[in-house]
């Protein structure tokens, strides 16, 4: 488990070829404004590339952790990485929807979903 700023802490666990991250929030509503560099960290400590996080204990996707998930995602592509998210509620599911991120930011019900959906080939 790793703390961040306002009480926040992200806990990871490796699994075949991904990583999965679980959010949990701190005390205040806003998130850390590191938290996309401290999952990228992570990433980069684990050599992977292929990243699940979980949001289950996230009651409320704000503009600013959707920010840090796009930052990240943005980041992840550049690496040819894969980043999917999954335990989202259906408001939060929503918020992704209505921002136009849902095809940016896949999300899926739980890990094992999220890491058995195939992606379709992208053309060189």
């Amino acid at each position: 488990m790793i703390g961040l700023a306002s009480g926040w802490e992200i806990a990871a666990e490796r699994g075949p070829g991904w990583l999965f991250v679980r959010i949990k929030p701190g005390n205040e509503l806003e998130p850390p404004e590191d938290l996309a560099e401290a999952i990228w960290e992570l990433m980069q400590e684990h050599m992977v590339f292929r990243v699940t996080i979980e949001l289950d204990e996230v009651r409320l996707l704000d503009s600013r952790l959707l920010g840090q998930l796009v930052k990240l995602a943005r980041r992840v592509q550049k690496c040819e990485g894969l980043l999917r998210l999954c335990g989202l509620s259906p408001f939060n599911r929503q918020v992704v929807a209505l921002n136009g991120l849902d095809g940016f930011l896949p999300a899926y019900c739980d890990r094992h979903q999220a890491v058995m959906v195939r992606e379709p080939r992208r053309p060189r």
